[in-house]
């Protein structure tokens, strides 16, 4: 920004900012072929295919008809690496904002993590030379967990996480980070919508009558259903949906609905302690899904 003055007159000048030439070449790698064209998916990036992940059919004693959503074939084996991609997409809109000045310098990442999500974020954050991710981890966590972070690029900070309920602003500070972003709870990055629609689609293009959800923050579990509420109520419906709307629609005599997402938790390292202020709400879900399980055996 320039500013001119001329006794009680100012003008002002708002100036682009050029990109150095990493930044450019940086810009230049982050493809994003459409956000929701089947024909012309974002994920994952090297290689993208809609659906991007296999589904199986297995074997479960008393059931006859079970698929599991093989989300272990991404790059660092989880669905987390979905959101990781997003956050890379994000830098794409941090760099063009530099480019037109509204931003001087690419800012850093902070979240709180377990281990599979920083994970799979620095893995993608270090493929395109972007900046390294802050992470905040419970004082408790395997050290191999950390070593490996650490070892990929990972800035790390320990706290007990079990003290209090870390918010953004807290996270922020507890990473040496105050002018980021925290991934973990900025809806800024409409985590519920944008991190897992692709997989959303991908999970109910299969018009299950029950769907298990790994839950832990709870943003896959959020984004399935609001993806249902979305082609529920649509006119004209995404281009990726081809399942059956009625099934989304139709309530069953059994006060459940065919299609019914169920979270679980799928895995848990420290907040399962007791004294974690998660570790009721967390058992009473594992206990949950246990009883759906016992009611949907009974059905038969």
């Amino acid at each position: 920004m320039e500013l001119y003055g001329n006794d009680l007159k100012f003008t002002y000048r708002i100036e682009d900012m050029p990109l150095n030439s990493k930044e450019e070449k940086i810009l230049k790698l982050i493809k994003v072929p459409s956000e929701n064209d089947p024909n012309a998916p974002e994920f994952p990036p090297d290689n993208p295919k809609f659906p991007a992940t296999p589904t199986y059919q297995i074997e479960v004693p008393g059931f006859k008809s079970v698929w599991l959503k093989d989300e272990s074939v991404n790059p660092t084996g989880t669905h987390k690496d979905r959101m990781a991609w997003e956050m890379v997409v994000s830098y794409k809109q941090f760099l063009l904002a530099k480019k037109r000045g509204i931003i001087d310098k690419l800012p850093n990442l902070s979240i709180l993590s377990s281990g599979s999500a920083a994970l799979a974020i620095q893995t993608q954050l270090k493929r395109y030379g972007l900046p390294d991710l802050h992470v905040l981890m419970d004082a408790h966590t395997d050290e191999k967990i950390i070593k490996k972070l650490k070892n990929i690029g990972c800035k790390t900070y320990m706290c007990d996480t079990t003290a209090q309920m870390l918010h953004w602003d807290s996270i922020l500070r507890l990473t040496d980070n105050p002018d980021g972003f925290d991934i973990t709870s900025n809806e800024a990055y409409d985590p519920t919508i944008r991190f897992y629609d692709w997989l959303s689609y991908e999970i109910i293009n299969n018009s299950p009558n029950y769907c298990f959800i790994p839950f832990g923050t709870g943003n896959l579990f959020e984004n399935v259903l609001n993806i249902c509420k979305k082609e529920i109520s649509a006119v004209k419906h995404d281009p990726r949906f081809k399942g059956d709307v009625e099934k989304l629609r139709h309530e069953s005599s059994y006060q459940l609905p065919p299609l019914s997402f169920l979270g679980f938790l799928s895995f848990v390292p420290f907040s399962m302690r007791k004294n974690s202020p998660h570790h009721q709400y967390r058992f009473a879900n594992l206990l949950q899904l246990l009883r759906v399980l016992q009611l949907l055996q009974s059905r038969k």
